[in-house]
């Protein structure tokens, strides 16, 4: 298992986050080859790492159901 070091990650929250608390996700792209996700309201709990090229096969495919 490699460790990948978030320290100098920068999140932004989705867009599709409401300010009520709920459904708030947050991504860090620039970390280069790797797309971290995590919960907002929980973000000690870690991040989930894709590869970039997974996340973002799996951003078309969102944005192709619209």
């Amino acid at each position: 298992m490699r460790v990948i070091d978030l320290s100098t990650a920068t999140w932004r929250k989705s867009s599709r986050s409401n300010t009520t608390g709920g459904d708030c996700v947050e991504v860090a792209d620039n970390i280069p080859s790797v797309v971290p996700v995590r919960d907002s309201k929980a973000p000690a709990r870690g991040a989930l790492v894709f590869r970039a090229d997974a996340w973002a096969a799996f951003v078309d495919g969102i944005k192709s159901e619209r």
